[in-house]
């Protein structure tokens, strides 16, 4: 389930979840590409028989930013603004990883629409983001993440 929407209406859906992203799996493969893309290939993320040995998850986790990463692709399922020229990811205003995602693990993002707001040529729009894992008891990742769309 997730929201379609014009620039116009946006304002009208403040305060409402606009839905669910498909799941998405995080695989070892995809650590090991965030850990060579970012320069971080502490063990706990990419050394599977260390992981598995001595870490207190059980086996290798995901970067917590892999995790924050995944925002610009699930929120494009939650939200689609149709009549946009360009959206462009603005920033953050919070970020927590209240859990791990140990590797083989799903997740899928929820999503409120929590403000609208005019900027030159066009809105700035804050979500109120929940990522979590299948089966987990607790969200990996609680966001704020703000958007810009502009029209044309």
């Amino acid at each position: 389930m997730s929201t379609t929407t014009t620039m116009a209406e946006l304002n009208g859906l403040t305060g409402t979840e606009l839905g669910a992203s498909d799941w998405y799996e995080v695989t070892q493969e995809h650590v090991n590409l965030f850990a060579d893309a970012t320069g971080d290939h502490q063990w706990i993320h990419v050394d599977v028989e260390r992981a598995e040995k001595e870490s207190p998850f059980g086996g290798p986790i995901a970067h917590g930013y892999l995790t924050l990463s995944l925002l610009a692709s699930l929120s494009s399922q939650v939200l689609a603004v149709t009549d946009t020229v360009m959206g462009v990811n603005y920033g953050l205003n919070k970020v927590r990883f209240p859990s791990p995602v140990p590797v083989g693990s799903r997740v899928r993002l929820t999503a409120t629409l929590k403000s609208v707001e005019e900027v030159t040529g066009g809105l700035q729009v804050t979500l109120g983001a929940v990522i979590e894992r299948e089966g987990g008891d607790k969200p990996v990742c609680i966001a704020e993440p703000v958007f810009r769309y502009y029209g044309g």
